[in-house]
């Protein structure tokens, strides 16, 4: 288990899976302020004993809310085990997501039809209590004040969290690798992919002022307008691809995916990465480009 402290009362908990790739991405992100905590996208069922284990390290004996950026097995999966040992924590998560968790059952099926054995290694989804579960404009309890954003895109119950400028960012801008003194990103726009929404999302949270961005997957950046710069380039250059290829009638999802790697610059660190990795981020890229592709067969 790693726990990072990014600054006072920060803490970054990486959550690996015991899959080919699957290291230093998944994490959930521990959060202190004016006695209350937070606990941004716990994670999975099989790393909540993790993160169990990194909150008694913590001397963390209490959790007041659960921040869910969105319901999505890898980020949201293992918060009802989580309320077990944290039965007063409320969990914030969007309307549109909150029958999934109360029953969970659907949404189990989807992701494993969808991720196949990735879904099994992340474990079954356990029902959250419907009391448990809130949705308030704003949070704002003693000194605790957190910001909520709807960012409809990744997921169309997306939503971004700011507390004390910190922006808990989940996957509004996509995938965030540190590496060297610079970064790799990837677009992060599964089926079913909206380029007006998830646009607009990435461009709205680009307006909010914040000093430290926090990513779903993964770590942070002190610098929100160089990442918010870059994802906006991004995003645009995929499209502008897309769109390039299939005027073309070329529908292959890999041959896409290689012209991205010879004309996205925010992609040049990927032959450097280690070949599981690779295998990783082709399989989520090829997932993405084929989010772009349905949606531009109905433009």
């Amino acid at each position: 288990m790693a726990i990072h402290e990014i600054k006072n009362n920060l803490y970054l908990v990486d959550l690996d899976q015991d899959l080919p790739g699957f290291r230093q991405f998944i994490s959930t992100w521990i959060y202190s302020s004016n006695n209350k905590t937070i606990v941004i996208d716990p994670g999975p069922a099989s790393t909540i004993k993790v993160l169990r284990q990194a909150l008694k390290e913590l001397n963390i004996s209490k959790i007041d809310y659960i921040l869910l950026t969105h319901i999505h097995i890898d980020h949201a999966g293992g918060t009802g085990l989580l309320l077990n040992d944290f039965p007063h924590a409320k969990v914030v998560c969007h309307p549109i997501g909150m029958p999934h968790l109360m029953d969970p059952q659907r949404l189990w099926q989807g992701s494993l039809k969808v991720l196949g054995n990735v879904a099994k290694a992340y474990g079954p989804i356990a029902a959250i209590p419907r009391e448990k579960l809130i949705y308030p404009e704003k949070i704002t309890d003693e000194d605790l004040s957190v910001a909520i954003y709807p960012t409809p895109g990744h997921a169309s119950h997306h939503v971004n969290y700011l507390v004390d400028q910190i922006l808990f960012a989940g996957e509004v801008g996509g995938v965030h690798v540190k590496w060297n003194n610079d970064f790799y990103l990837r677009v992060a726009t599964p089926p079913q992919f909206i380029f007006e929404v998830y646009k607009g999302s990435l461009f709205k949270m680009a307006d909010v002022p914040c000093e430290k961005i926090c990513f779903g997957h993964y770590g942070h950046t002190n610098h929100p307008d160089t990442f918010f710069s870059r994802a906006k380039q991004q995003l645009n250059l995929w499209m502008y691809i897309c769109q390039e290829m299939v005027a073309n009638k070329q529908f292959d999802e890999k041959q896409i995916f290689n012209a991205l790697l010879e004309r996205d610059p925010s992609l040049q660190y990927f032959s450097e990465f280690d070949p599981d990795i690779q295998e990783r981020e082709e399989y989520f890229s090829l997932n993405s480009i084929k989010g772009m592709i349905e949606y531009l067969k109905t433009v």
